[in-house]
């Protein structure tokens, strides 16, 4: 039995070794990577300089450009194999022309050095953006809104994936939607900062991820599950800050039950967030209902380091005016805000777009 005894320990141990090599092994790997792409992006960026200043020098017109890339294309790819194609000349041109503040970092900060000047620089940011995402973020034409996903690329640690995602959704124009021309370039400038509970919420949020067809008709149920099943996105939707708590939560009052759909957290506003799905239009009952809600959080769930709850309630379908006028003398803070199953087109939400003076 002793014996038993010993051996397990030895493999107790054993698996322990194993595992913390195999962290040290992850941490490594994500070092070199991250510093093949410190290296990658500033070779990449020097490169578009040489060509923008040898244009620039030789006063060389457009078609000519044209030729001088696809010389240097074939002569490159000759010396230095794949990666030279015309087109990545081009973004690689573009790249300085579009980011010339890079000017300074990769000028004067040693590659190795580097990662660590930049995480520093972005508290939360735990990675360097990858040539793959400057070449989505060179698809931006709106100098604001490319500055403002390179930032929150950087802080949220977006994969390209998530890059991507976002841009196509049109999150900046969203959440400028609701901000005055010096919210929108402080946004672009440092990212979404989210200060108190009107910064963290967006009209519309954008659901296809749930990858439900627009014109069918959905349960509250329904889509409540679709959420819970895609949670993870659905958290990178509702935006930075937030974790998920419970759903359907029960609150029992004078022997009556009642259910919140989703509850969730923002570590950034310290408060719980208490979210409700409608399937159709905005009502006076939906207000009263969440008014509810949250005076019973208030009470009976708010610690006092909290602040005070927010509700969130998500419907298809809502007049301005009417939930102006419904919302007006409620203390408690609740927003109304549509969901779409689909990604909006340009036209839709540019339309709606006004930045105020």
């Amino acid at each position: 039995m002793k014996n038993k005894l010993v051996e397990s320990n030895k493999i107790d141990n054993y698996n322990g070794l194993l595992d913390r090599i195999g962290e040290i092994i992850n941490s490594a790997r994500n070092k070199i990577a991250r510093a093949i792409d410190t290296t990658q992006v500033s070779a990449y960026w020097q490169i578009g300089r040489a060509i923008v200043e040898y244009e620039q020098k030789g006063q060389v017109r457009a078609e000519y450009g044209q030729q001088t890339l696809i010389k240097l294309s074939g002569d490159l790819s000759k010396r230095f194999g794949k990666g030279f194609s015309v087109d990545n000349l081009q973004n690689m041109r573009r790249f300085y022309s579009a980011f010339p503040r890079l000017l300074q970092i990769y000028e004067t900060v040693p590659c190795e050095s580097l990662v660590h000047q930049k995480a520093s620089k972005y508290e939360t940011s735990s990675r360097i953006l990858s040539w793959s995402h400057y070449c989505e973020l060179l698809k931006e034409d709106n100098e604001l809104a490319r500055s403002f996903y390179e930032k929150e690329s950087m802080e949220s640690n977006w994969s390209v994936r998530e890059l991507k995602r976002q841009m196509n959704s049109m999150l900046f124009e969203r959440l400028a939607l609701s901000k005055d021309k010096k919210k929108v370039m402080r946004m672009a400038k440092s990212g979404h900062i989210i200060e108190k509970p009107e910064d963290a919420i967006k009209d519309p949020y954008i659901l296809e991820f749930l990858n439900l067809k627009e014109d069918a008709t959905y349960t509250e149920s329904q889509l409540e599950q679709a959420l819970i099943d895609k949670l993870q996105y659905f958290l990178l939707e509702l935006g930075k800050g937030f974790s998920f708590v419970s759903r359907q939560r029960r609150l029992t009052i004078a022997n009556r039950h009642y259910y919140i759909d989703l509850v969730f957290y923002n570590r950034l506003l310290k408060c719980f967030v208490l979210v409700d799905l409608k399937s159709g239009e905005l009502d006076h009952a939906d207000i009263g209902q969440m008014n509810f809600y949250l005076n019973y959080f208030r009470e009976n769930e708010e610690t006092p380091e909290e602040n005070d709850p927010i509700g969130l309630i998500l419907c298809t379908k809502k007049d301005e005016i009417f939930v102006k006028y419904i919302l007006g003398g409620i203390n408690n803070k609740i927003f109304a805000s549509k969901y779409k199953l689909a990604l909006p087109s340009e036209k839709q939400l540019q339309k709606h777009l006004v930045m105020k003076d």
